[in-house]
């Protein structure tokens, strides 16, 4: 039978950046013989963060969030699945909100605050954990770092793809204000050259996961 892998889109826009790579690198698990179960957060029914009940520091709830909403069934496939696949855009130099929200459920019901054992899950599984933004790959290098490392510890072994100085939108001629900080016509070059690259290494990455 083959492997279980769960995507997560933490990104709102359908087709652009953080779609497109994850989609890739699921394309690439699929192909490698894997299922796909795809939430995307922003489609979901309505959820939140973190509530700090500490249910999941009880011993019948161990490594099970109890708050129940829409990310009940995103936890409850995670836990059940053989890796994840995990995208965010940047936003204002973190992950998106709905990215931090599933970030604080599926660590905090695996952390135990026990110095000899502070991870109680029974079930690792690897992650791919993909960031899109349109800033530089590596300005973002600690962020990720520190994400990779509580993935490492909490969730499984993690592999992370940066992509970065992306196009934002299709027309930068067409936005209020002029957005000079960039310049459209690097941003469409780097979309038809290096971004395609991208999208092949997030596929063989999708593949290598399983």
């Amino acid at each position: 039978m083959g492997k279980k892998i769960v995507v997560v889109n933490a990104g709102p826009r359908k087709g652009w950046n953080t779609d497109t790579i994850i989609s890739e690198a699921a394309r690439g698990a699929e192909d490698a013989g894997a299922e796909i179960v795809r939430f995307d957060l922003f489609r979901i029914e309505k959820y939140t963060g973190c509530i700090s009940c500490f249910g999941c520091k009880k011993e019948k709830f161990k490594g099970h969030c109890v708050c129940r909403d829409g990310l009940t069934p995103v936890l409850d496939a995670i836990r059940e699945s053989d890796g994840l696949i995990i995208g965010s855009p940047n936003y204002l130099s973190e992950m998106t909100a709905s990215f931090r929200a599933l970030y604080e459920r599926l660590i905090f019901q695996n952390l135990t605050y026990n110095r000899e054992n502070p991870c109680c899950n029974e079930h690792p599984v690897p992650v791919l954990l993909v960031m899109t933004s349109n800033a530089p790959d590596t300005m973002y290098q600690k962020l990720l770092d520190g994400y990779q490392r509580t993935f490492n510890t909490f969730v499984g072994p993690t592999e992370v793809l940066v992509c970065g100085d992306t196009l934002q939108v299709a027309d930068y001629s067409k936005l209020d204000w002029g957005w000079t900080m960039f310049d459209p016509e690097h941003k469409k070059q780097r979309h038809e050259t290096v971004f395609p690259q991208e999208r092949q290494k997030a596929y063989e990455m999708g593949r290598a996961l399983v």
